[in-house]
């Protein structure tokens, strides 16, 4: 079920490349806190952005985490446009109308004993609301996530407590050296792998775990509008379905599903 609920920023806390975590508390105790509790790990929300007088559509945001007991809800916020420019220079006190829950996310029916998460850039948020599930179900997953540098890095002491941290970096500052698709973990035994970032890495993670007929899910980071699957934007051509609303039937698909 979807919820438009609004949001209060009590706090925010920006990143060396001015992104922002904003952690937003529902004031609509009822419906905010069933949102949160059916969010699951890799669906999104679409935020209405007031404080841009040059929007006029709702902009999507991963989930990157929930705190039900407390009515909180994490974003991670990349400064990219107008739109997000505005969600990165809120204030506290500012509020948020918010649809959510959206989209199908993770699946955590087909976790194995042995699972690797593989993330980039701001697709490593969405990772921490999944990490913390598979340790709640008492699995301690195994995390790959990139950057350019250290100092693009998000989030590596949050996913460090609930799994198995390994980092890569394109300079070599925290790591190893060179890209995610590079680095030394991916030829370790995994019985699934779950993935979100640039295309392109995801296609290689893809055609790794394709190769080694390792179950994997990738999360497509189609442009979107509606997020509610009527204005066609963000349309993939899958191999089962042929095309499909990523904002929809996505984000999360499996690699077998997709023409790549």
């Amino acid at each position: 079920m979807k919820y438009l609920s609004d949001f209060i920023l009590v706090n925010k806390k920006l990143t060396s490349a001015g992104d922002a975590m904003l952690r937003l508390e529902c004031s609509d105790r009822n419906t905010g806190l069933k949102a949160l509790a059916e969010a699951e790990p890799g669906q999104f929300v679409n935020v209405q952005v007031l404080q841009s007088h040059s929007t006029f559509l709702r902009r999507p945001i991963s989930i990157c985490d929930v705190d039900v007991e407390n009515g909180i809800l994490t974003l991670y916020v990349k400064d990219a446009g107008a739109a997000t420019h505005a969600l990165c220079a809120a204030k506290d006190g500012d509020v948020f109308n918010i649809l959510l829950p959206l989209g199908n996310g993770f699946s955590l029916e087909c976790c194995g004993e042995k699972p690797l998460l593989v993330a980039g850039g701001v697709g490593i948020a969405p990772m921490l609301l999944l990490a913390k599930r598979m340790r709640a179900m008492g699995i301690t997953p195994t995390i790959l996530i990139g950057a350019i540098s250290k100092d693009r890095l998000i989030l590596t002491d949050e996913l460090s407590a609930h799994g198995n941290l390994f980092v890569s970096t394109d300079d070599g500052s925290m790591g190893e050296k060179g890209f995610v698709t590079q680095n030394t973990v991916l030829e370790k035994d995994w019985t699934n792998i779950y993935c979100c970032g640039p295309l392109p890495m995801m296609k290689g993670i893809a055609k790794i775990a394709g190769e080694r007929h390792i179950d994997c899910h990738v999360s497509l980071e189609n442009v979107m509008a509606c997020g509610l699957g009527a204005c066609l934007c963000c349309v993939e051509d899958t191999a089962d379905k042929g095309n499909v609303c990523v904002c929809k039937e996505g984000p999360v698909f499996n690699i077998n599903q997709l023409k790549w």
